[in-house]
């Protein structure tokens, strides 16, 4: 007698099996057969309220900027900043992501803790629109600011680590001040979790969350955002500081780190090339995960999409629903606007 136990043994005992008169075929088709039962079984679950759109605010300028590498993606001046996120929030997008594009840079980067900054102004404009409907984020980091284009301060061409996070910590308390909810620092500067916790808790701001760009990887897929904010480094890389992607074990000591040192929220970065990561990282830890679909993976779909070569909607479907399933529970994305357009005709 044939038991159930057989079929563990491999495909060869399955086969004979199968020419048992009247054994039964498991048939999971069965669950696939129209939307309705497919919509009825399905496991992983794509919101609007999961995705994080990004704004590239820029000093200086009195009309929004196209930015090349990411086509429908724009630079915007303050001056248009409510009535952008006004069509943002009509999509049912509850979160922001602000990133400054200063007028002026220096080597210390003053520009990103000036308390008229850029961000800063953008944060105080969100605030006084939106009140509590809108949550703002805000990046922190240093290389939008510094001549040198690093996300850290340079001593003799290397980066200062304990100075860059003083630095970054008085970025995130002049975001707080402008009334950001959840400052993100994102210069992968060992310490710079516990020195921003810190600083926001000395001075008044505990309620301010952190997201820590826990597993920043060294990666070519931030080349438009480069672009997009005047970022690229004038001589050298950034290795010394941001992950190899070869390494997962250290990826989750860098994630470890960081909840240690008090974040609220971890983020893994870039996310369709390290959905193991953020499988790991949920396996891991229950802490609030977010993963960050960066430019490259913005502008690779856009750029195959205007080829011709993929269906615009369907790709972004299948790319942002694979990030929820392994493990994200927000998704910042230059295709949120999209997403969230699709799912709400899917919806009505």
């Amino acid at each position: 007698m044939i038991t159930r136990n057989h079929i563990s043994v491999g495909n060869r005992v399955y086969q004979r099996i199968n020419r048992v008169p009247g054994f039964p075929i498991v048939r999971l088709r069965r669950l696939r057969k129209s939307a309705a039962i497919r919509t009825l079984f399905q496991e992983t679950h794509l919101s609007v309220t999961d995705l994080i759109c990004p704004i590239f605010v820029e000093e200086g300028i009195s009309k929004p900027r196209p930015i090349e590498s990411m086509p429908d993606i724009q630079r915007m001046p303050l001056s248009s900043l409510v009535s952008t996120t006004e069509e943002i929030r009509r999509t049912g997008i509850k979160a922001v992501i602000l990133f400054g594009i200063p007028s002026s840079k220096d080597r210390n980067a003053r520009s990103a803790y000036d308390e008229r900054g850029v961000v800063q102004q953008s944060v105080e404009l969100l605030r006084k629109h939106f009140s509590n409907t809108l949550v703002i984020i805000t990046d922190v980091c240093l290389c939008q600011y510094t001549t040198d284009g690093h996300c850290g301060i340079l001593l003799n061409k290397k980066i200062d680590n304990d100075k860059s996070i003083r630095i970054l910590a008085r970025v995130a308390i002049s975001h707080a001040r402008s009334g950001a909810d959840i400052v993100a620092p994102s210069a992968m500067m060992d310490g710079q979790v516990a020195a921003i916790r810190a600083s926001l808790d000395k001075t008044g701001f505990r309620d301010v969350a952190i997201m820590g760009y826990s597993a920043k990887h060294a990666s070519q897929l931030y080349a438009p955002f480069r672009d997009a904010s005047h970022s690229k480094p004038k001589f050298g890389d950034r290795k010394t500081y941001q992950m190899p992607y070869t390494n997962s074990r250290e990826a989750m000591r860098e994630i470890q780190e960081d909840i240690s040192e008090g974040v609220d929220i971890v983020m893994i970065k870039p996310a369709l090339p390290y959905l193991d990561l953020i499988y790991q990282a949920r396996k891991h830890t229950n802490m609030p995960i977010c993963a960050y679909s960066v430019s490259g993976e913005y502008a690779l779909v856009k750029a195959a999409s205007q080829e011709g070569w993929v269906d615009e909607k369907s790709i972004i479907t299948e790319l942002l629903t694979s990030i929820k399933r392994a493990g994200a529970d927000m998704i910042i994305t230059y295709h949120a606007m999209k997403m969230a357009q699709i799912m709400n005709k899917a919806n009505n």
